[in-house]
């Protein structure tokens, strides 16, 4: 009953407090740079969830962690990519209208891709899932606490203004929590996954951060909005990953089977992976 409120409540302060973070002009710097955003929003929403549903064929995943790897894929970025593009000199304009819109975006298309998911990797034993209970979900803890955080803050930006800190530092604490919660409440399932899901979600995020970088190259795109793409489409939100995934399937005795895959992936992408991508952006 806890996990019950206490994901879901988690979820939607992370998306408040991603949206005060933003403002109506971030929405607006997609028409200013219309090519980046549209490259950008192809591989990350179109090459992501296809480079996901390969990796768990390719690596043999079982059903559920496959599942919980194409959840993984339908992820948003978060505040964590637009400080990364931040610190690698990335445009972060482009990375904070990116992460706007796909969360937004999400409401749609993570339905109708676990749903896919669900009926290709596990047919007739795959949990009941109503589509439209699925997006109304999504709908509610991500899109109405983002687009709640940026109405206030295109009202009371300067009222604002401490609490922002301190809700960027409020998030961080719950992610910390979640995720350490979904692994220590299926610590034996995680255990016998790690070493499949280690290699598996490390290949992900690497593949994805070569297209995310080449890709725009090809269009003309420069260096600064190659770097934001790359890290938009290897960077996603956990927290959103392991809520949804306990939403499909609550579990009695913790955290659902379907969030271990965003569970690990959480700590493996701040433990391992941010600094090999920083370091490899900033090279760049």
């Amino acid at each position: 009953m806890i996990i019950d409120i206490l994901l879901p409540l988690s979820l939607i302060f992370i998306m408040f407090s991603l949206g005060i973070g933003l403002s109506i002009n971030d929405f607006r710097n997609v028409s200013n740079q219309p090519k980046a955003f549209f490259v950008g929003i192809f591989i990350q929403m179109i090459f992501l969830p296809i480079t996901a549903f390969a990796i768990s064929i390719t690596f043999d995943l079982s059903n559920e962690i496959a599942v919980g790897m194409m959840i993984l894929a339908c992820c948003p970025g978060g505040v964590t990519s637009n400080i990364i593009t931040k610190l690698s000199n990335g445009n972060t304009a482009l990375s904070i209208s990116l992460t706007a819109v796909v969360s937004l975006a999400t409401v749609f298309t993570l339905p109708l891709i676990v749903s896919f998911s669900m009926d290709y990797f596990m047919g007739t034993s795959a949990p009941e899932i109503d589509i439209l209970f699925l997006g109304l979900t999504m709908f509610l803890i991500t899109t109405i606490p983002v687009s709640s955080g940026v109405y206030l803050n295109s009202k009371y930006s300067s009222r604002l203004h401490t609490f922002k800190p301190l809700s960027n530092k409020i998030s961080s604490v719950l992610f910390v929590v979640i995720v350490f919660g979904a692994l220590a409440s299926e610590w034996n399932t995680f255990i016998e996954n790690l070493l499949i899901l280690a290699p598996s979600i490390f290949t992900l995020i690497f593949i994805m951060l070569a297209i995310g970088y080449y890709v725009p190259k090809l269009f003309g795109l420069d260096n600064k909005k190659a770097k934001t793409i790359a890290i938009e489409s290897s960077i996603q939100n956990a927290t959103v990953g392991i809520t949804i995934g306990n939403i499909i399937l609550n579990s009695s005795t913790g955290i659902s089977i379907f969030s271990l895959t965003s569970g690990v992936y959480g700590i493996l992408m701040y433990i391992v992976s941010l600094p090999v991508i920083f370091l490899f952006l900033k090279n760049k």
